[in-house]
């Protein structure tokens, strides 16, 4: 017997959308870029950074701290999602709230072989609340021109094929907007 067509198409739903829950999620993007409050933050060496220094880039801004687990978890995805887009056009910024410090970032760092990702630390934890980052770790996709693209709070496997190929998109959707503008 066959089944009726809604039938069909019901399970269709129910299955697709089973499979697409157990694939990582992309960063979640804003029908239009939405403004960022100017954040600051410092380096390891006590250097004073805002975002602005990396415009022109695609800047992929996790917030978290050592004491996070979750957090911990991904930041070696995060470092390998560096190693593969790293460039003129993408950087990961790993942005710790640890208040002890950057001391306890590189001693996690040197621990579990981060090599590609740079130590920025908001010891005041002001950033996060300026962005409104409401649970640890919360990632940011910020356009070129300094606008949020889209936000993540949670952790995601950063260095996936499914990642890698979404970020490669959004780089170059960026670099042709920048063309035409």
């Amino acid at each position: 017997m066959k089944a009726p067509p809604a039938l069909g198409f019901l399970l269709a739903l129910v299955f697709s959308t089973a499979a697409m829950a157990e694939r990582p999620a992309a960063v979640p993007l804003h029908e239009t870029p939405q403004p960022l409050p100017e954040i600051s933050f410092s380096d390891e060496s006590d250097n004073h950074l805002t975002l602005d220094r990396w415009n022109g880039k695609v800047i992929l801004l996790n917030v978290w701290a050592t004491w996070c687990g979750p957090c911990r978890l991904e930041m070696p995805t995060l470092d390998r999602l560096q190693a593969a887009l790293g460039s003129d056009r993408f950087v990961v910024i790993a942005l710790s709230i640890d208040r002890a410090g950057a001391g306890v970032v590189r001693k996690f760092f040197d621990e579990i072989g981060i090599r590609h990702l740079d130590i920025f630390i908001d010891e005041t934890m002001k950033a996060a609340r300026e962005l409104r980052i409401l649970g640890l770790p919360g990632t940011l996709l910020i356009g070129p021109n300094g606008k949020e693209l889209g936000r993540l709070i949670g952790p995601a496997e950063w260095d996936t094929p499914e990642m890698i190929t979404f970020f490669r998109g959004v780089i170059a959707e960026q670099a042709e907007k920048e063309q035409t503008e």
